[in-house]
């Protein structure tokens, strides 16, 4: 994992409190937390997401003043050697060395993580994933994120994208259909994440049908056992479900905690589970996907521990 070096002016002690931040492609929270692991909110603002020196700027006002250290979960995939940035919602830190950068500008410690990176240590750490050595966090709403941790240590990988699996192919195997090729965020063709997402179950239902609807919608449709929106339901829990068991099949989590938007009907996430366990190379009778609340909070806390764990190894 890439520790970020330090300047030799700033004295290092070992440390509780943390200034933490959630930086999204819209909007930036930062909040203060302690050993309890609660962060508390003190402000929430635009994120300036095209412009690096207001990025900067936002940053600094909103962490005020003190000398805490700084860990920031953001959306946006961080080299593990280099420690430069990569975002699609952020395009302003892309190729950037954010940690550096803002350790320049704060003039104290900082420590950037990936934001399901933060999510899934926030879990394995004091959410669903205590007592579980493998944990598999994924986040399912308008994108498709992920992130395995293994005995408390986030898995990061070569380039930084270990867990990222909304980005391999999208396949419906067990329905048999045929899928649309549809353009990524992330550059590449027919990603799971244009199919498995929020925005992918609507473009399912015009596929399949040629109907023009909202997720919710859809949904709804499902629950009452609307056919059309049955199918639509069931393709895309082939899509999914399929793509999670081949990360599953290869990790081997005991537990996956399960955040965002579509993670809140309790419904999908239960025939989610279904379809990932009986596709799975050994077979499971414990339940593994398990919907959590608080994803913002809880990539907050995240940050913080990654930033607490970080700084103080540095003054062991």
């Amino acid at each position: 994992m890439f520790w970020p070096s330090r300047p030799y002016a700033i004295k290092h002690e070992r440390i509780e409190m943390i200034c933490c931040f959630d930086i999204g492609g819209s909007k930036a929270v930062v909040a203060d937390m302690g050993s309890d692991n609660r962060p508390v909110i003190r402000d929430r603002q635009a994120t300036p997401a095209r412009d690096y020196d207001a990025f900067r700027e936002t940053v600094k006002v909103m962490a005020g003043e003190g000398d805490a250290p700084v860990g920031i979960s953001i959306a946006a995939v961080i080299d593990p050697v280099t420690g430069l940035a990569r975002s699609a919602n952020i395009p302003c830190i892309t190729g950037r060395n954010v940690a550096e950068d803002l350790r320049e500008t704060l003039l104290r410690p900082v420590y950037v993580i990936n934001d399901a990176n933060a999510f899934a240590l926030a879990e394995a750490l004091t959410g669903a994933g205590v007592g579980h050595r493998q944990v598999l966090a994924a986040i399912i709403g308008t994108g498709i994120g992920g992130a395995v941790v293994i005995d408390g240590r986030v898995m990061t990988g070569a380039t930084g994208n270990a867990g990222e699996w909304g980005h391999g192919p999208a396949s419906a195997m067990r329905t048999g259909t045929f899928l649309p090729a549809i353009e990524c965020g992330c550059g590449q063709v027919g990603c799971v994440d244009t199919l498995g997402a929020a925005r992918g179950i609507e473009r399912l239902h015009r596929h399949l049908h040629g109907i023009e609807s909202d997720s919710v919608t859809i949904l709804a449709q499902w629950h009452a056992g609307e056919e059309w929106a049955t199918r639509t339901v069931d393709v895309f829990l082939d899509i999914v479900g399929g793509a999670l068991a081949n990360i599953v099949n290869m990790v081997d989590p005991s537990i996956i905690p399960v955040s965002g938007g579509l993670a809140q009907d309790e419904t999908l996430v239960e025939a989610l589970d279904g379809e990932v366990r009986q596709r799975c190379l050994i077979e499971r009778s414990e339940r593994l996907l398990v919907p959590v609340q608080g994803g913002a909070e809880k990539a907050l806390v995240g940050a913080a521990i990654f930033a607490r764990e970080a700084h103080n190894a540095g003054n062991a």
